[in-house]
């Protein structure tokens, strides 16, 4: 028995050595295993705050303000007291003006004046306390400076319309262009040399950028539309008024004609239109000074 006493501790000290070596291993092994990934649900940190949000809440910009929400205002992101839009007036071809740029209604009346149906606009407008914008063609002012004269005795705007309605003008040369222009000015001064001559409006709306171009280094707005009648194919005073009352909403421009053909139905949906308009929009010239 005695003899066996250090077998007995030899066996143990083996023991001791395996069990160690065994630790060693198991823990040697577990860290080559990568962990697990980890759940999305449980991500925390950065990977969290750029998950998508459930809700579309504008998150705060760094200056604490939220981005903004498209709100219920015009084109141009502005509005009236009153809630009104207040349409971006430069926004039709070649960057010319369409509406009014603000609540007001704008009638406008082209190709004029015209001895036969000019006075008869003017008389109907002046009996519903309106003015509106005449867009004169050159040849006709120097014909009817009388009727130019009436025009802005009335209170109503100026509007240069070319020389003889030429629908092409805008592929003609800038030199051209100006040329036309500026004769058509001195023909309307002829008449009434101090009243401002604030828009231009090519024939047709065939309009480029050369005449767009031109048209503002003489000082003038290119003034286009929003609400087209078609008067001139002439459908009657029924569909003419029809379209304006179906068409108009605030910052409209409405495009009429009071020469350029027989133009009796226009004056006579002007008896429909304005009572109509003036009950549901303030109806006025644009501005003679659009600036």
């Amino acid at each position: 028995m005695i003899r066996d006493a250090p077998v007995g501790r030899t066996i143990g000290l083996v023991a001791l050595v395996v069990v160690a070596l065994l630790g060693t291993a198991y823990a040697l092994g577990r860290s080559l295993v990568p962990d697990p990934p980890r759940s999305p649900s449980s991500a925390t940190g950065q990977h969290q705050a750029d998950q998508p949000r459930a809700d579309d809440t504008p998150r705060p910009t760094p200056d604490g303000d939220r981005t903004s929400r498209p709100t219920e205002t015009g084109q141009d992101g502005r509005a009236h007291p009153d809630g009104t839009p207040t349409p971006h007036p430069a926004d039709g071809p070649f960057g010319t003006q369409t509406t009014s740029g603000t609540a007001l209604v704008a009638l406008t009346f082209d190709d004029g004046p015209d001895p036969r149906y000019t006075p008869q606009v003017l008389a109907i407008l002046r009996e519903h306390r309106v003015r509106a914008t005449f867009c004169v063609v050159g040849e006709n002012a120097q014909s009817h400076p009388d009727l130019v004269r009436a025009i802005v005795a009335d209170g109503h705007t100026l509007c240069n319309h070319s020389w003889n309605h030429d629908v092409t003008l805008g592929q003609h040369s800038p030199a051209d262009i100006r040329a036309d222009l500026l004769r058509t000015s001195e023909a309307i001064r002829a008449a009434v040399p101090d009243a401002p001559i604030a828009y231009y409006r090519q024939p047709g709306g065939a309009w480029t950028g050369p005449v767009v171009s031109v048209a503002r280094q003489l000082g003038m707005t290119p003034l286009h539309w929003t609400v087209d009648t078609s008067d001139w194919q002439m459908p009657g005073a029924g569909q003419i008024a029809a379209t304006v009352a179906t068409g108009v909403e605030p910052g409209s421009v409405v495009l009429l004609h009071d020469a350029g053909g027989d133009r009796q139905g226009t004056v006579d949906a002007l008896h429909r239109i304005l009572p109509d308009l003036t009950s549901r929009f303030e109806v006025e010239a644009l501005p003679a000074d659009p600036t």
